[in-house]
């Protein structure tokens, strides 16, 4: 089936590899599952199993994919209402209030079976849409988080910094980003994690030097994004990559 691989970018992550035959879960942020090898079938919200070639787990929905056989894709983006609306756009079925079977999912399926993804395509394809900054005030205040992610990042001292109120300035700095301030900055630390655990830093060290308080809070947030903990994914050998933005 191959190696597990994940890559993370600010506000996006691709997961390829084995399904991994996770117990009942649910996750902070939503994802597009898709089966590589094999349709699956999911548990949730009292329904009848629901069989699928992909997916949308919605965030926060406790959900089991039981039946799973092959390789999985999970595409994995912030909950912000354009990018929500844009993949639900792109899905043609639901039962209940759960949508699937992603109108391009054979294009999707295609995309992962070429040794190296192309990941920007693979994105697109998923209706995941790469935000523009376009305030220069915005675009400093992300900079600063992405040039120092381990210090503390106070959304009140970076909007006065940036000369705007709080309110105004969490406002924009979502619809600019497609994601909150606070997601932000977990999303730079996950990217300097990644950086790090390429260059051959063990993950503790490399939480440690992202700016998580404990490995045990880098855990705990890692679970909460993608499903299971880090020391289970480098148990199945996953490796980490940096989308550069």
């Amino acid at each position: 089936m191959g190696t597990a691989r994940l890559w993370v970018r600010l506000g996006h992550a691709v997961y390829l590899g084995p399904s991994l035959g996770l117990d009942a879960h649910s996750t902070a942020i939503p994802s597009l599952g898709v089966g590589v090898d094999a349709p699956f079938r999911v548990r949730v919200g009292g329904l009848p199993d629901i069989t699928a070639r992909s997916f949308l787990f919605r965030a926060r929905v406790t959900h089991h994919m039981v039946g799973s056989r092959g390789r999985m894709l999970f595409c994995f983006f912030d909950p912000t209402s354009a990018r929500l609306a844009r993949c639900l756009g792109g899905m043609t079925r639901t039962a209940g209030d759960y949508p699937y079977a992603h109108r391009d999912e054979a294009e999707l399926v295609a995309l992962c079976r070429d040794p190296e993804p192309d990941i920007a395509r693979l994105l697109d394809v998923a209706s995941i849409p790469v935000p523009a900054i376009r305030d220069a005030r915005i675009t400093a205040a992300a900079d600063g988080i992405r040039a120092d992610p381990a210090r503390p990042h106070r959304a009140d001292e970076t909007a006065r910094s940036a000369g705007l109120s709080t309110s105004y300035f969490l406002r924009t700095f979502a619809a600019q980003t497609g994601t909150s301030f606070r997601r932000y900055v977990q999303w730079a630390r996950m990217v300097r994690i990644a950086r790090f655990y390429s260059a051959g830093y063990d993950l503790t060290r490399a939480a440690t030097d992202a700016g998580f308080a404990s490995p045990s809070h880098f855990s705990d947030t890692f679970r909460a994004m993608f499903g299971l903990t880090p020391t289970a994914f480098t148990g199945i050998g996953g490796r980490l990559h940096i989308i550069e933005q």
